[in-house]
């Protein structure tokens, strides 16, 4: 047998509901860095699975994530869903000054503002599932609830939310037959927000955009590509995750009824519950972006040479048994002091993280308050979950109460 054909092709196509995918936890246990196969781009990777080892690929500098353009690297999509000149394929120093503008105007006290309108929001969505025939969390909720709260940040119209939103789902997809539509996908969006931030630098409002295009930190501002890009990774990210989180999480606690049960006995853990939550689902398919080594390192006893490409995983890092007691199993009381992944780590730790916590709070809050029977009007067996992008979610959640 070669030395290549000792390589194993990650297969990434595990879609029995939320369980972790076995050969990603195989290779946690027995090789927590290893030389692995991805479905398209050239040449060999590192997969990084241990806790430990991801901590250090995503915040040590000899990692680059800048290194990645202009390569064929090694992914799971047939089209790299970067968007060359965004923050995710930037380093420091260059990354540090986009965050510091970014932060400049994505402010806690801004999401905070917008928890009232999200609650008025919330309310009406799940006044239109209980009017509903066959009402869904998926459909009702989870589908609208994210696209119309970061639209309502950025203020995006309303008639441009259902293409942004089919955009955003065509670069997602794992099929080399919808590469063509990625790629126009991808351009399509970048084409959107061109011309949107170019206007709002014009004529600037109260908006989040309108504030990325006019904050400053010194005389530092946002370029025009920049802004343009870092607008649209903000639209894509800031509600595909969060649509499929509150479908995973609504879908874990009504298959968890102990948990649900605690959740409804004493509601006022539930941000703590939310965070458990987000570290035990794997939320999605495989890995994302990778980075390139810049010189050679010695990590998880095997040495990574400069130029190869290095994937992590966070979802099996949320899973590691040398970080976290009792791993697999969900536990509201959890007092492990490891933060979970789930937002990633390191500098590029997710820039929306605490939208993405209002918008589960609420909704989650909101959905067991409202219907304290809430259970799932199908067989668990029997939802159907989604086999094509890169994200794990049921495409339909059917409740009854």
């Amino acid at each position: 047998m070669t030395a290549a054909e000792t390589v194993p092709t990650c297969p990434f196509r595990h879609d029995d509901a939320l369980e972790p995918d076995p050969f990603m936890a195989r290779m946690r246990a027995e090789a927590p860095v290893a030389r692995v196969r991805m479905p398209y781009g050239e040449g060999d990777c590192w997969l990084v699975t241990g806790y430990r080892e991801v901590q250090v690929v995503t915040s040590d500098r000899r990692f680059s994530r800048a290194a990645l353009v202009g390569r064929d690297f090694p992914r799971i999509t047939p089209a790299p869903i970067a968007q060359s000149g965004s923050i995710n394929l930037m380093d420091p120093p260059a990354l540090n000054r986009v965050r510091k503008l970014v932060i400049r105007a994505f402010t806690t006290p801004r999401v905070e503002a917008l928890r009232p309108w999200t609650q008025r929001t919330v309310d009406a969505l799940l006044d239109t599932m209980a009017a509903a025939d066959s009402p869904d969390v998926a459909a009702h909720l989870a589908e609208e609830l994210p696209l119309m709260t970061i639209c309502q940040l950025m203020d995006i119209p309303e008639r441009d939310r259902p293409q942004l939103r089919a955009w955003a789902m065509s670069m997602m997809s794992m099929s080399a037959a919808d590469r063509t539509a990625a790629v126009a996908a991808k351009a399509g969006l970048r084409g959107y927000f061109d011309e949107l931030t170019r206007e709002r630098r014009r004529n600037p409002g109260e908006d989040l955009v309108s504030s990325l295009a006019t904050a400053r930190v010194g005389e530092e501002m946002l370029g025009e590509a920049e802004l343009a890009v870092l607008a649209m990774l903000l639209v894509v990210t800031g509600h595909d995750t969060t649509t499929y989180d509150i479908s995973n999480v609504a879908y874990t606690l009504l298959t968890h009824p102990e948990h649900l049960a605690q959740l409804r006995e004493r509601p006022q853990p539930l941000p703590q519950a939310l965070e458990e939550l987000l570290r035990f689902i794997p939320f999605r398919q495989g890995v994302g972006i990778p980075r390139v080594a810049l010189a050679d390192v010695e990590l998880g006893g095997v040495r990574i040479k400069a130029g190869d490409t290095v994937h992590v995983s966070y979802l099996t890092a949320n899973r590691d048994g040398l970080v976290y007691d009792r791993p697999d199993t969900l536990d509201f009381e959890r007092q492990d002091p490891a933060g979970h992944m789930a937002f990633g780590y390191g500098s590029h730790h997710c820039l929306g993280s605490h939208l993405a916590r209002m918008v589960l709070q609420v909704a989650i809050g909101t959905l067991l308050k409202r219907f304290p029977t809430l259970r799932l009007a199908v067989p668990a067996e029997e939802i159907q979950w989604n086999t094509v992008s890169i994200w794990r979610y049921p495409l339909a959640l059917p409740v009854a109460w």
